[in-house]
Parts: structure tokens; C-alpha cells; sequence
């Protein structure tokens, strides 16, 4: 059974650098595509970055775009996320994401097939 769980979440003040990791067990796959949502209170989970689990192409949402970094160790645990930047309205919980299916024209939509529990990350302003 593949589990995630996120880390690295806390609480920082706007500009500063935040790095989550998802460290995933029973993960053997190889193939679709890794991702991290964030989902703040009384708003629907959007897209935050995505990348191909082949050949490590990303993927941003616009308002992280130049900002976050996402990045895959396959040694190691399998989806970083390096945030830099953060301004207040990053705040909210992010939740990684995996899905050996994923093609690339439904990389941004939150229906992936596994998740973490998340993990909070708030920003000061």
C-alpha cells in the first residue's frame, strides 16, 4: 500500500523560503506524474506544480510561476516543493499527490489518485 506524507510545513514571514518534502512508501511505479495542491481555509484545492515522473517536465500554477521550485529524487523521497518569496497568500495546507496514470492534460486537476495528509504552511505578513 502507497502512503504520503508531506513535511516541512511552519510558520514563516512573508519573503522568506519555505521547502516541503513528500516521502512516499510502497511507491514502485514508474510512469504519470507527481503534484502539490494547497487548499486554504473556506477555497476550493488548487494546482500548485506538478512534474512528469519520465523525464521530470514541470509544471506551475501562474501565481507560484518563478517562485517555487518542484523537483523529484527517485532515490530518495520523490517530490520536493522549494518556496521562495512567500507572501501571505500562500498561506494554507499542501497536500502532495501521485498518480502512475496522470497525462499531461489532466496534470492540474486535483483528482489525483493518492495524497498525503498535508501540511500547513503559514506566512506572515
Amino acid at each position: 500500500q502507497v502512503q504520503l506524507v508531506e513535511s516541512g510545513g511552519g510558520l514563516v514571514q512573508a519573503g522568506d523560503s519555505l521547502s516541503l518534502s513528500c516521502a512516499a512508501s510502497g511507491l514502485t511505479y514508474n510512469g504519470g506524474a507527481l503534484a502539490w495542491f494547497r487548499q486554504a481555509p473556506g477555497k476550493e484545492r488548487e494546482f500548485v506544480a506538478a512534474i512528469r515522473w519520465n523525464g521530470g517536465y514541470t509544471y506551475y500554477a501562474d501565481s507560484v510561476k518563478g517562485r517555487f521550485i518542484i523537483s523529484r529524487d527517485r532515490a530518495k523521497n520523490p517530490v520536493y516543493l522549494q518556496m521562495n518569496s512567500l507572501t501571505p497568500e500562500d498561506t494554507a495546507v499542501y497536500y502532495c499527490a501521485a498518480d502512475p496514470a496522470r497525462i499531461l492534460s489532466q496534470i492540474r486537476q486535483p483528482d489525483y489518485k493518492l495524497w498525503g495528509q498535508g501540511t500547513q504552511v503559514t506566512v506572515s505578513s
